[in-house]
């Protein structure tokens, strides 16, 4: 019997272990190489229905990821399928942690909220030719209720995290 417990106490260690272990590097942010020991921000990504040579011709970032400059990182390969190629950004610096986070993020300053929204308008602008901009606003006046005010914050704020 007490061998029973002893394997169950071994394995119900093995996992917190784990769990610890990757709260430690969620938190700490994540390392490329195995012992490199700098932490990284991670892979944010979008596949584009264009050639390679079609998203950076001659070696050119598109203009949104660009406009980050020696912030970010960027991979270009072709996606899987040969479907299209796919375009990789992450920051250089650790992705902020803690009170931090939440705080630049709410205020709109999350640098996480930047890659994103330069991958969506890099993929605009190679597909289509142009950033696409939805004013959910009628082009009259409408009374103000407290759904409509919750629909326009969320409208607002969706700019950093995705489309609504």
């Amino acid at each position: 019997m007490s061998n029973v417990v002893s394997k169950a106490a071994q394995a119900g260690l093995g996992a917190a272990s784990q769990l610890v272990g990757q709260l430690q590097r969620r938190l700490g942010g994540e390392t490329t190489d195995v012992g490199d020991g700098e932490p990284r921000s991670r892979w944010r990504s979008v596949t584009i229905d264009r050639s390679p040579d079609e998203v950076m011709p001659n070696g050119v970032l598109p203009q949104p990821l660009a406009a980050l400059g020696d912030r970010i990182e960027v991979q270009v390969r072709e996606a899987a399928g040969g479907k299209g190629t796919e375009l990789a950004a992450r920051l250089r610096q650790p992705e902020p942690s803690g009170l931090g986070s939440v705080a630049a993020r709410v205020s709109g300053d999350d640098p996480r909220q930047q890659v994103r929204a330069a991958l969506r308008e890099a993929k605009q602008l190679i597909e289509v030719g142009e950033v696409l901009r939805v004013d959910p606003t009628p082009h009259c006046t409408r009374t103000a209720t407290p759904t409509g005010k919750l629909v326009e914050l969320a409208t607002r704020r969706s700019g950093g995290e995705g489309v609504l």
